[in-house]
């Protein structure tokens, strides 16, 4: 009797552990919007197929740097997964705190057997960056608040006398300083030169130095929409996902402003130092989540063009509201008739230095 009371009470213990091989993954993005649009198309079907494994969700991002730098210094990688900006994902690469990627051993070939370095092509930006989205940072406006002729340009972001009212940009200065010179007279092919200089980078603070007390400074991405929803603001920059979600899921009144939209890339990296069981659960989940099928899956979700040519044709209709995606996306012909290329090296090389400036004329 004793014998069987302690193997019922064995068997109860068993049941109430947690599986000897059960995984949990850190899964670090933005949040929002965008965050739920992976639930949806990698996360939840991942878990699915995979019972042993729980994703847990941290809205990190936008710190991803800084705390990874952290992290490595304190030798203690609490991450898995990362999702990056490229111009991010080079610097964390340049400091040996992202691992490289073998592309065509650890991704997944497209459907009719292209390798991902081929499916990926251009934006494979760095041997650490596992590219995800092409998005873009543009601005939306309140339709019913701008008058009778509502912006078309870029540049009436600083136009204060036709569009008065407050703005909201991003807390950091990429992006700003390229529409600060683009609309103080740089030609587009020549801003990158411009703004390397002191000069150069001293006439876009003196630009932005025009709408300065008329902004609202934002660091998440969900902060935009909120205010244009609350008309607290008469335009302001975010990712042209989230105004897609604003405008068509939450019925507002607000249009997109597609001019100087600026083009980037996002995706995955998988931090450097992970013990071994870890770095071969993390390398599994992004070989899923950016194969063919699950990079356009998301597009059913959020309007933002998949990394995979294979892809491309897979977009279809929004998975809830039934609308086709094509036309939403940054790439469509429509939108993109004046697009403004963000240049990846070129900020890895200075984001360090103008964040600090930035940060310098902000408190002035």
């Amino acid at each position: 009797m004793k014998s069987t009371n302690l193997l019922l009470a064995a068997s109860a213990l068993a049941l109430l552990a947690p599986a000897a091989n059960a995984i949990e993954l850190t899964f670090v993005s933005w949040g929002g919007a965008y965050s739920k649009s992976q639930q949806l198309a990698y996360n939840d079907p991942y878990m699915a197929a995979h019972p042993d494994v729980t994703i847990i969700n941290d809205e990190s991002s936008p710190e991803a740097v800084a705390k990874l730098r952290a992290m490595n210094e304190a030798g203690n990688i609490t991450w898995d997964i990362v999702d990056v900006v490229a111009a991010d994902a080079i610097r964390l690469c340049d400091e040996g705190l992202a691992m490289e990627i073998d592309f065509d051993k650890d991704l997944a070939a497209a459907p009719d057997g292209t390798p991902a370095t081929e499916d990926f092509g251009d934006l494979l930006v760095s041997d650490c960056f596992i590219p995800e989205i092409v998005y873009s940072t543009t601005f939306g406006y309140r339709t019913d608040l701008v008058g009778d002729t509502p912006p078309t340009k870029v540049c009436d972001v600083f136009d204060l006398k036709k569009y008065p009212g407050k703005r909201s940009l991003e807390k950091r200065p990429i992006n700003n300083m390229e529409w600060a010179l683009l609309c103080d007279g740089v030609p587009k092919d020549e801003v990158y030169d411009v703004l390397a200089t002191e000069a150069g980078q001293d006439r876009a603070f003196k630009k932005l130095d025009t709408i300065k007390d008329s902004v609202i400074w934002w660091s998440s991405g969900s902060d935009t929409p909120q205010l244009l929803a609350d008309g607290e603001v008469i335009m302001g920059s975010t990712y042209n996902g989230r105004l897609f979600s604003l405008i068509e899921e939450k019925k507002q009144p607000v249009a997109m402003l597609w001019d100087a939209q600026v083009f980037d890339l996002d995706g995955f990296i998988i931090p450097a130092g992970l013990p071994d069981d870890r770095k071969q659960a993390a390398l599994d989940y992004v070989r899923f989540a950016t194969d063919t099928q699950r990079l356009a899956d998301q597009a059913k979700y959020i309007a933002y063009g998949p990394a995979r040519k294979s892809s491309a044709p897979l977009v279809g209709k929004h998975a809830d509201l039934g609308i086709d995606m094509a036309p939403h996306m940054p790439t469509d012909p429509n939108n993109a008739k004046n697009t403004f290329l963000y240049n990846y090296e070129w900020w890895a090389d200075y984001r360090d230095d103008l964040d600090a400036k930035f940060q310098a004329w902000l408190a002035k």
